[in-house]
């Protein structure tokens, strides 16, 4: 009683300090402190003797076996080469299952699309080349595999030049450590700070060089504060010493610009070229990951053993501590093909309800229904929308998830029936650590039933965290995934309502006080899974878990949303995540950007920065820029720490809260076309806010630029990142012009251009040539905005042409998979504006009915002179005349407008303006 009574007051002093403490470099390891990264570091290019041996084609696929040059009669490992549709290649290595050795190695289930492996194609035949010393397949008219088996190497070539495309090996840094048995005097333990790793099965890492070839550079490898272009970490003048770390870590007020590993980790690389385009790498691996990428120079003492490569590449260097080697190559050529061929592979973003794309007001915490219901009034009484009021660990009982604290928040039921009239969401939080409490009964069923995560010794494993001691819950295992599921029923979650949804945090996981805040390598999983194996996808099945909770207690019907912090490859099917734990500073609101940049470009679209900053009280005017820049995140939420002062829009004095509402409003407004951007994110994979570089893939001028981003491919946004600024400079890439979304100011493309900054905005563009859809009137929450009508901007470019496109569904269920939606593209072309059905032909109960129809169609940069148009097929004349760009602000300029043309947005028609 005594341990337990001085365990909870460390804990009680643990959580008193945390929030007045920074980061402390010192509780997280180093690669110098981490046994398979040292190791790794430490060869030297060309130590790698492997060869490849017995190649032949097996079951459609290359197969060889990898053996040591110097070292015969080791056992081997078995080599598989195979491809798939889109020109997608696959190489696994692992032990050979037929030498038995201790057991099997983890590779992540459930992360590839379940339909993926039928897209395998059977490979015929094998070629042979270099006289033998090499053998190729086809991967698609344009591309071959090449298999080098003296030394092993393998490379992608594109056929026409034969130029190199990707490779892994050509530096011949390959290494894979064996599991083992353990025997007297072995001593594989390993030890950081008070923590002790039991390694029961050895050392057990695999490294291997990857080459991306014709690159400038390369970008991806989340979660990490820093830039998009992916620096090198190691060779001649290089600052930064370490490797980019994929650890999903609890990592307490992180730093702005450090290849740390933050909550999540996506082992997937793109480069990008000028002259070859882009190409992409994965590493299907949950294990600790440490990523170098190699400074040109970086080998000069080995140079002249090595293999001669082309100078225009990218070298790298991927370390795991274990896993098997699953690889995808994508070979592009265009940003968005690898972006296809990437989520042909771990699946697109999930299609988020209408809700969760609007503005989100979150805080730790709210008190209790009285203050619930004060900042909902508030927000009505200033006319500011939102839709999503969030409750974080407060508000349940003695931190016991799925509970509410019942002197604080009494009426549940009603609190949420109360913002549902209003078309309002309430979110709570539901981590995964379980409170160990023999009174609590998820806890007692947990532990009867056995689904907690075991320590080394197989007992249940016992951490630390907001509830004090915990267990945390397997869902690696399918059946506590459909446990931890059934959860979230009304009859489970008591006071929970259809309006309700979920946030999963700390998830990680997050453990106070295990080694470096999380849990120890060596607890187990089902299947005998060590911790170290599956570390990075824990938080990924604990999300897929909770959303599966979601669609079981809607029978299916509707589609659920979950934010978490944590998360992996493919956590893009099961919902929204954010960059967790920032400052309220000038440099996080900067470094936001290339973070949800990143995210996007490895497949998680649905991602935002805590607005504002979630430590510390920002100044007004670094609060009302955090607004204006958050208006165009994917995920739009203001949230802060129980420690700070609050910051309600309306807490700054009056005229911020009018520069407050105004950004909220300029995202309502653009509700439609974000919608339509999360469509076609989830049919194509290519993300909402995007890199200048994507879409403009040929212009060097954006390939390290990550201050500005492109929302779609019709809006390019500039945030301002200093304090009391006056200019910025803004580069507007391409050849054609860019209208000003305050004031329809037109700038030449290809050039950067110094502008005057005010308080109202930032700077932020349409493109020409492009049409966007928007509403412009406000209600209290994007749901009583459903029936209200659209306002089509049309951006002329220099042709006198545009075209964009539009889609609308019901916002929450999965109906649109049937085909009910709407969606429609626009062409202006000579004079005339078409609206054009994409939706494919079908039987009428399939589509989606919309009484909505276009009340104003705006037209820049058509020269003057305009009267009338004629609208068809009614026959129906209308006038052109002048009206605001925007109704919701003050001095808006008058621009060229067709008032109420009164077609309906789900029809064919056709406007000539005269």
């Amino acid at each position: 009683m005594r341990n337990e009574t001085l365990r909870f007051l460390v804990l009680v002093l643990f959580l008193f300090l945390c929030p007045t403490l920074s980061w402390k470099k010192e509780e997280f390891r180093t690669c110098e402190q981490t046994p398979f990264c040292k190791r790794g570091r430490s060869r030297a290019p060309g130590s790698s003797s492997v060869i490849a041996t017995d190649v032949a084609i097996s079951n459609g696929e290359l197969t060889a076996k990898l053996t040591p040059k110097d070292d015969p009669q080791s056992k081997p490992l078995i080599l598989r080469l195979s491809v798939y549709q889109d020109s997608i290649l696959r190489l696994t290595i692992d032990e050979d299952p037929s030498l038995s050795p201790p057991k099997t190695r983890f590779q992540p289930p459930d992360v590839l699309l379940p339909d993926f492996p039928s897209t395998k194609l059977w490979l015929p035949r094998l070629t042979s080349e270099d006289h033998g010393a090499a053998s190729s397949v086809r991967l698609s008219d344009a591309h071959s595999a090449v298999l080098r088996q003296h030394p092993f190497e393998l490379f992608i070539r594109h056929d026409a030049s034969s130029q190199r495309v990707i490779s892994l090996n050509s530096r011949g840094l390959f290494d894979f450590e064996p599991l083992r048995h353990k025997s007297d005097g072995d001593d594989w333990e390993e030890r950081f700070r008070s923590h002790t790793d039991s390694r029961p099965y050895g050392p057990q890492s695999i490294s291997f060089d990857v080459s991306f070839h014709a690159a400038d550079f390369v970008y991806g490898i989340p979660e990490r504060a820093s830039s998009l272009a992916l620096r090198p970490t190691r060779g001649p003048n290089v600052d930064h010493s370490e490797p980019y770390r994929l650890f999903n870590l609890d990592v307490f007020e992180y730093l702005h610009d450090s290849p740390f590993g933050l909550y999540g980790s996506v082992p997937f690389m793109l480069a990008h070229g000028k002259t070859r385009g882009t190409s992409g790498f994965f590493w299907l691996n949950a294990a600790e990951m440490q990523i170098d990428v190699l400074a040109p120079g970086w080998d000069a003492e080995y140079t002249d053993s090595l293999i001669a490569l082309p100078s225009n590449r990218i070298d790298t260097f991927w370390m795991s501590e274990a896993g098997v080697v699953d690889a995808f190559f994508f070979v592009g050529p265009s940003p968005k093909d690898v972006l296809r061929q990437y989520t042909a592979v771990t699946g697109t973003p999930a299609m988020p309800q209408l809700f969760s794309v609007a503005y989100h007001q979150c805080r730790w915490n709210y008190r209790d229904e009285e203050d619930v219901e004060h900042v909902d009034s508030k927000f009505d009484e200033l006319d500011i929308p939102y839709d999503v009021l969030w409750l974080d660990i407060e508000h349940t009982d003695g931190k016991r998830y799925f509970t509410w604290d019942r002197a604080l928040f009494p009426h549940p039921e009603e609190m949420q029936r109360k913002l549902a009239d209003k078309g309002r969401k309430m979110v709570t939080i539901v981590d995964p650590h379980i409170k160990r409490d023999d009174g609590f009964h998820l806890h007692k069923e947990a532990s009867q039933k056995g689904y907690y995560v075991k320590d080394a010794s197989g007992n249940d494993f016992d951490g630390w965290c907001w509830p004090g001691s915990s267990s945390y819950p397997d869902t690696l295992n399918p059946e506590i995934r459909e446990w931890w599921a059934e959860k979230f029923s009304y009859k489970n979650y008591v006071g929970s309502t259809p309006s309700l949804y979920i946030w999963n945090d700390m998830n990680e996981p997050s453990v106070f006080n295990g080694p470096e805040v999380s849990m120890p390598r060596d607890a187990l999983h089902y299947g005998g899974v060590e911790h170290r194996e599956l570390h990075n996808a824990y938080g990924y099945y604990f999300h897929m878990a909770t959303a599966d909770g979601l669609l079981k207690r809607g029978e299916g019907k509707d589609r659920p949303f979950v934010l978490s912090r944590a998360l992996f490859a493919g956590s893009q099917r099961h919902g929204a995540v954010w960059t967790g734990d920032n400052t309220a500073d000038w440099d996080h609101l900067r470094v936001s950007v290339p973070m949800i940049l990143t995210l996007g470009l490895t497949g998680i679209s649905f991602s935002g920065a805590d607005v504002g900053g979630f430590f510390g009280n920002p100044e007004p005017e670094l609060l009302v820029r955090w607004y204006q820049l958050g208006a165009y995140y994917p995920f739009f939420r203001a949230h802060a720490h129980h420690d700070t002062k609050r910051r309600e829009p309306w807490l700054f004095g009056e005229r911020n809260t009018e520069l407050i509402k105004e950004a909220i409003h300029v995202r309502y407004a653009l509700l439609p076309y974000f919608y339509t951007l999360f469509r076609e994110a989830n049919t194509s994979g290519v993300p909402v806010v995007r890199p200048l570089w994507m879409e403009f893939p040929s212009d060097e001028a954006t390939f390290s630029n990550d201050e500005a981003f492109m929302v779609g491919g019709s809006l390019l946004v500039q945030g301002i990142y200093t304090e009391r600024a006056k200019h910025a400079s803004v580069y507007l890439p391409g050849k054609e012009s860019w209208y000003d979304m305050r004031t329809s100011t037109v700038y030449k493309g290809g050039v950067t251009h110094k502008l005057d900054i005010t308080e109202e905005s930032i700077p932020a563009f349409q493109r020409a040539g492009t049409i966007i859809a928007r509403k412009d009137r406000f209600r209290r929450s994007s749901t009583q905005m459903a029936n209200d009508p659209y306002t089509l901007v049309i951006a002329l470019n220099s042709s006198q042409a545009a075209e964009g496109e539009l889609y609308i569904d019901d916002g929450s269920s999965f109906n649109f998979l049937q085909g009910a939606y709407i969606h429609r593209r626009f062409f202006f072309s000579n004079g005339k504006l078409t609206s054009i059905d994409l939706t494919p032909a079908s039987g009428s109960n399939r589509r989606y009915p919309s009484d909505a129809f276009i009340e104003r169609i705006i037209l820049l940069g058509h020269p003057p002179g305009l009267k009338n148009a004629l609208i068809e097929p009614s026959n129906d004349k209308v006038d052109i005349e002048l009206a605001p760009l925007w109704f919701l602000r003050a001095r808006a300029p008058a621009v060229m407008t067709i008032r109420k043309p009164s077609v309906r947005v789900g029809e064919d028609w056709t406007i000539t303006v005269s």
